[in-house]
């Protein structure tokens, strides 16, 4: 089990992979954004092929059993303070999810996780976890947080045994192809305490 950097080469799977992590929103979203005649798939994978966005390869790391691709995480710092003054430009269904990255500014995000269903229960998830948390602290980062649907009770549960905690929740809004209902749950977890003074 190695992690490496993913390749433009990945972009297909990492689509694949964050519309799994994305509990069905990029799919949906990019159906609406896909022009005619090409597939949401297909406009994803050229998303995530893209050399810029947050959605793109270079901000991707990737996870290789026995060099096959089995699993992906996007992780970066979020900005402190937070600025909520575009939020009217998101999709609704997107909003809940930008109001609880907010209320976790200057964190290390672990914006999508995500395994192939080959390789669940293997420990994927939480090697790449792990990698996530090792790079936030190189890169003077205290905490790290994500955001879950509390109806996913299996990656719930693997963020509560990893130490992160739920600090807030706001409901899902329902959408064609949702994986999940409930409510979003940002979960916080301290990685590195701060430098006494």
């Amino acid at each position: 089990m190695r992690i490496i950097d993913a390749r433009r080469s990945d972009a297909q799977q990492l689509a694949e992979l964050i519309n799994l992590a994305g509990e069905g929103i990029p799919l949906y979203l990019w159906q609406g954004m896909a022009p005619p005649g090409q597939s949401a798939l297909s406009f994803g994978t050229e998303r995530a092929a893209r050399d810029e966005g947050g959605f793109s390869y270079k901000n991707a790391r990737v996870c290789l059993v026995e060099d096959t691709l089995a699993g992906m995480i996007i992780a970066y710092g979020q900005p402190d303070p937070y600025d909520l003054s575009d939020l009217e430009n998101y999709p609704d269904i997107v909003q809940p999810l930008v109001h609880l990255e907010a209320k976790a500014p200057g964190s290390w995000y672990i914006n999508a996780v995500a395994t192939f269903s080959a390789y669940r229960n293997q420990g994927v998830a939480c090697r790449l976890i792990e990698e996530a948390e090792k790079q936030a602290i190189e890169s003077g980062y205290s905490h790290a947080s994500l955001i879950v649907a509390s109806e996913n009770r299996g990656a719930r549960r693997l963020y509560l045994k990893l130490g992160y905690e739920v600090e807030a929740s706001l409901p899902v809004i329902t959408y064609p192809g949702a994986l999940h209902g409930g409510d979003w749950e940002l979960m916080i977890k301290q990685i590195k305490r701060a430098a006494n003074r």
